[in-house]
């Protein structure tokens, strides 16, 4: 199986997602959505940004690669009775079943960037978005002191090293690879813009048992978890999330989280 696939089919990241959905749908809102518009949402999940699109009018198909959120995000849909965005399966570094210049808005958000092979990204979101289009992506930048930023890198300290040749994620949270990757697809620089955003996770629970959220649902964590118990080093992986997640609580109610991450906003104007 692909390891990027059986990455992300791993868990339910749904149960992740579910703390998602506020800003999700506030993000949607500064996109200028406006009925008919033809929107692609790449690494869609479930449709966290999707259906907020859909529910604007607009025409959305959303592909991830793993099926599991494909079905959930189908799901979804017809549970709201949107009949104006379908989930499929796809591979982000490779959308052969889409034509070119099809989409008016290609979005992708904390989505597209775990796919492997970045440049073969940019070109594919280029490829096919339409001329005077967008595209949006939101990347979690490396070594940032928030959430998740923080839960890559401490997961990473628990798991073995990568195979030679993988790039990892975090690289599309650093301008300069943004306009590199793009730069090669035949945008030039003064079309890219980037700046800081930032996303809030927002959960009817304690970071306590979020931190289970992510240790039984999330594939990274999930990952070092697996890890981390073969080096009898679970304790240790478990307090140092449980530090981060109280650490970085905002809400003032207990057992209540809410936990606000920086991302890189990046827009292209094709």
């Amino acid at each position: 199986m692909n390891p990027n696939k059986e990455l992300w089919e791993k868990g339910d990241f749904t149960k992740l997602a579910e703390t998602m959905r506020e800003s999700g749908t506030n993000l949607v809102a500064k996109l200028g959505i406006t009925p008919g518009l033809d929107v692609l949402d790449l690494g869609c999940g479930d449709g966290t940004t999707a259906i907020p699109s859909a529910r604007l009018g607009a025409n959305v198909s959303g592909v991830d690669i793993a099926r599991n959120l494909v079905a959930a995000g189908n799901a979804r849909a017809q549970q709201e009775g949107l009949t104006n965005i379908s989930f499929r399966e796809g591979d982000a570094c490779d959308l052969n079943e889409l034509k070119d210049q099809s989409f008016d808005l290609v979005v992708s958000i904390f989505g597209a960037m775990f796919a492997p092979r970045p440049f073969d990204v940019a070109k594919e979101m280029t490829r096919v978005t339409r001329p005077g289009g967008r595209i949006v992506m939101g990347n979690w930048i490396p070594g940032d002191p928030t959430l998740v930023a923080q839960i890559l890198k401490i997961s990473s300290s628990y798991t073995p090293p990568p195979p030679e040749g993988f790039i990892s994620p975090m690289t599309w949270g650093v301008e300069s690879n943004v306009i590199e990757r793009f730069g090669a697809a035949g945008i030039p620089a003064d079309r890219i813009s980037c700046v800081r955003d930032t996303y809030v996770f927002d959960a009817p629970f304690s970071p306590t048992e979020f931190v289970h959220i992510f240790r039984t649902y999330y594939g990274p964590t999930m990952n070092a978890f697996a890890a981390a118990e073969k080096n009898g080093k679970t304790a240790e992986l478990q307090q140092e999330l449980e530090d981060l997640f109280h650490s970085q609580n905002r809400s003032p109610v207990k057992g209540i989280t809410s936990i606000p991450a920086t991302f890189l906003l990046v827009t292209v104007n094709r």
